[in-house]
């Protein structure tokens, strides 16, 4: 089988991959655009077909659906298209099968500051380990009617919206091969440590400020609650409040089982700019950092 075809991912940065739109129910498929029309399908293993022509393109589809799970109407999906090359597809299945034995059916929840990629990253971390993937922020807006989060903080309260989080947390502790993607604020809470980490490994998505508020001021701040206490352009305004969450969870954020910096990963790869990084880049990093925490880990 040949690998190492290049080609682009259909939502190149981190801001466009954030489109996909949320659903409680849905599929995700990833998959690499072959320039030729004859094509015919061949089963790589149970959750990875590929498509392959009578020259060197391939295409990789990555299919997992949603599943239903205890106390929730659905897992939170995100639907879409992710193109990307045959090596990386084949890359991030071998790490997961490398860090399935220590995972043990454990689950993984990401945590890090609004904008981090945790849900996109999650989404990916889900299909190839064969996870459910579930999306904190989305769970608390079905529990409550269907209001987003920034209604949520207007018309209840932060502390409102805190301690569904909490509860949202409490339920999904209980069950394993979870993949979590927690609300920026999720770490301020003791208790939600204690949940997490019940039958979990929790993994930091440290991304640089100013990335972070590149991508939110790329996309507006209205969805972003605690941007709206800041003056200014959305860029400033997002770098402001970042800078002062960072400060003030900067601890928390360190308790994490495992730290994965894409300044670190950037340069080590010999990117210039996090920018530059995909998706799968990072989600191949999280599973090489979590072999590392994995193995001492006893349950």
């Amino acid at each position: 089988m040949e690998a190492g075809v290049a080609c682009k991912w259909n939502y190149p940065t981190w801001i466009e991959s954030e489109r996909f739109g949320r659903k409680s129910t849905g599929s995700l498929r990833f998959g690499r655009i072959a320039k030729q029309e004859h094509k015919t399908r061949v089963v790589v293993s149970a959750r990875f077909p590929v498509q392959t022509s009578s020259n060197r393109h391939r295409s990789v589809s990555l299919e997992v659906s949603c599943s239903s799970y205890t106390n929730f109407s659905a897992s939170t999906m995100e639907t879409g298209s992710i193109h990307a090359p045959f090596d990386e597809a084949l890359m991030l299945k071998n790490k997961s099968l490398e860090v399935e034995p220590y995972l043990n059916g454990h689950s993984i929840y990401l945590v890090g500051l609004m904008g981090s990629g945790k849900t996109t990253v999650g989404k990916i971390l889900s299909h190839v380990l064969g996870y459910s993937f579930c999306d904190s922020d989305t769970l608390i807006e079905q529990e409550v009617n269907g209001m987003s989060v920034a209604e949520i903080f207007k018309l209840h309260g932060e502390s409102f919206f805190r301690k569904k989080e909490t509860e949202v947390l409490q339920r999904l502790s209980s069950q394993k091969q979870l993949v979590v993607s927690t609300g920026g604020g999720a770490v301020v809470q003791d208790v939600n440590w204690d949940y997490m980490q019940k039958k979990g490994i929790v993994v930091w998505l440290d991304v640089p400020l100013e990335a972070l508020a590149q991508r939110i001021a790329a996309v507006g701040t209205h969805s972003r609650p605690l941007l709206h206490y800041e003056d200014g352009d959305p860029y400033t305004k997002a770098l402001k409040r970042l800078s002062y969450l960072l400060e003030q969870r900067g601890k928390n954020y360190a308790k994490a089982n495992a730290r994965v910096s894409l300044e670190e990963i950037a340069g080590k790869l010999g990117y210039r700019d996090v920018s530059d990084l995909t998706p799968a880049e990072i989600a191949i990093e999280v599973f090489s950092f979590s072999v590392l925490y994995f193995l001492p880990l006893s349950y």
